[in-house]
Formats: structure tokens, sequence, C-alpha cells
């Protein structure tokens, strides 16, 4: 898959995807649907392609907001890639292009600069300054242009729409396993293990520690996960069992994620990491002693690999 992060000036043999457009957070079941149409209309002439936005539209709208994005642009990207998209148009979204109107952006964008053959989004896609711009629009403006547009019917599970809303308060509540019947896969936290306390390697637990900064937190807690080592010496596949929030028995932290792999011995760090939230174990909890944290880290142990043992 190859990443375009302009528009602008771009090669002929870069040009004429079928693509899906959005922002694609979490690329849950709805979003699938919407690739699912692009890559009907994609052939030797037209690959499959995706249009999406970075930074996310809401953080440059609303900076000072809570963090709310379910995957990091490269986990997007990964999983992209795995869902067969051969061009990922990473459009930068800056003052610029949001002042657009939507038929400028029909035109320089669309036509002109990524010069697509056919453009699919949900119902409930709006574009343009002041988001003025609907799917029949687009559909109209395409017309005109000379490219094709699809508009997909919003994805409901048994009778309720598949949101990114939707799925972060699942997380919210502590239940990843509703949002990965949203998602169509297990919510997954990516990115680099880092250099930690490494107080888990003292309590006989080492862990992969992760920084979740911008993506929106799950219920702190314990949670039985499976993880993939994406890089280094170790790439594979791992159950476990992960910490997720502020770690409160050594007082107050920044949240991070720290994965304890089953039967593993190695050093990730700087390994590219993606850890799936399978179940929720129970809730975070402040200890009063070492000892105390130790049994109930070896009954978190017991219970997910009971969990990941029926999967």
């Amino acid at each position: 898959m190859r990443i375009f992060k302009t528009w602008h000036g771009l090669e002929p043999g870069a040009r004429g995807a079928s693509v899906a457009m959005g922002n694609f957070d979490g690329v849950h079941r709805g979003h699938q649907a919407v690739i699912d149409l692009a890559r009907r209309h994609a052939g030797p002439d037209a690959p499959l392609g995706i249009i999406t936005f970075e930074p996310h539209p809401r953080e440059v709208f609303a900076p000072d907001a809570p963090p709310f994005r379910l995957m990091n642009a490269e986990a997007r990207a990964h999983r992209m890639e795995k869902l067969g998209v051969v061009r990922l148009y990473e459009l930068p979204f800056d003052t610029s292009l949001a002042e657009m109107s939507p038929a400028a952006f029909a035109q320089q964008v669309l036509a002109q600069g990524l010069g697509v053959s056919h453009v699919v989004v949900g119902r409930d896609f709006c574009f343009g300054k002041g988001r003025s711009g609907t799917a029949a629009d687009l559909a109209e403006l395409g017309q005109s242009l000379g490219f094709g547009v699809t508009v997909a019917d919003l994805v409901s599970d048994g009778g309720e729409e598949i949101s990114s809303t939707a799925i972060r308060q699942a997380l919210t509540d502590g239940r990843p396993r509703d949002a990965a019947r949203m998602l169509g896969q297990w919510h997954r936290i990516e990115g680099e293990v880092l250099h930690g306390d490494k107080r888990g390697r003292d309590l006989g637990f080492p862990t992969a520690n992760m920084g979740l900064s911008g993506l929106h937190l799950p219920r702190f807690g314990v949670y039985a996960v499976r993880a993939d080592v994406l890089s280094g010496p170790h790439v594979g596949t791992y159950d476990g069992a992960a910490s997720l929030g502020v770690r409160p028995t050594f007082g107050e932290n920044i949240p991070n994620i720290e994965t304890f792999l089953f039967d593993f011995e190695g050093d990730l760090y700087g390994a590219e990491v993606s850890v799936a939230l399978i179940d929720f174990l129970r809730p975070e909890m402040k200890f009063d002693s070492l000892p105390a944290l130790i049994d109930q880290m070896d009954e978190d142990c017991t219970r997910a690999k009971e969990i990941l043992a029926a999967l």
C-alpha cells in the first residue's frame, strides 16, 4: 500500500483510484461496508483507495476536547492495508482545506488533484466549509466533474446504528466484546514499547509499556489481551494480561497500558506492538502492599489464560 500525504502534483500513476472517503476512526463494520462498495468499482485502471484526513478535523476544530480517537494514523493504515487498500490518501487537514467550499473541494481535490474515478461515502457524510456539503451534493458535483458517486446506507447491529461514538461508549463501559462486535475485529492499541519504571520486572511480571496519548481511554482496569509484536526479533502473536490506567498503587501517573505476555522472554523496547483488548477482568485498584498486588496479578493471569484458551 502506498501512502500519499498530499493531493497536489501527484504523478499520473498515483491518480484515478476508486475511493472510499471519510475519517474511518476505528475502521468499524460501517466503514468496511463503504470500503467494500469502493472495491466493486475498482479495477486495473482504478485501484482501491481511501481518502481520509490527518489530523482528524475534530482535533483542529476542538483542540482542547478530551482525546477521542479509537486508533492513531499508523494503526489505521495497518488496518487499511489488511483490507486490501492499495492507496491511502491522508489529506492534511488545515485551514485552507477547511475553508474550501463543497464545489471547490470536489473540483480541486477530487477531480483535479486526485483524479478519482469513483467515490463512496456514507449517507451521513458532510464536507466543505462549515460541513455544508452533503452526500447528495457530492453526487451532483461528481456527475458534472466526471466521477461516479455511491452513497452507502448506514450499517446497524440489532437495530442500533454502528458508529465510532457507540464503540467509544462500549470501551468506556469496559465492554470490549461489544466494541469488537461493532468493529468486526478486536479493539487494538498500537504503539512503540517504551521504557517505564520497570516495577513489573521487580514484581515478577515484566511488562511492555505503551503510551495512550491522543487516544480514547477505555475503562481503567485489567484486561485479557492478545498482542501482536509487529517489529523486531520477537515478531509473533502472544496471549497476555494488561493493566490500563494510572497505576494508583504507585501514586498518580499518566495513563498507559502495561502488557504482560505469557511464556515470553526477550526485550521488546522499541518494538511496535498491537494489543487487542479481549475481556475486561476487573477495575483498576489501589493495593496496600506489594504481596497483595502480586497475589491479585497471579489471579488475573489465571483468569486471562482461561478466557483466551476458550477463543
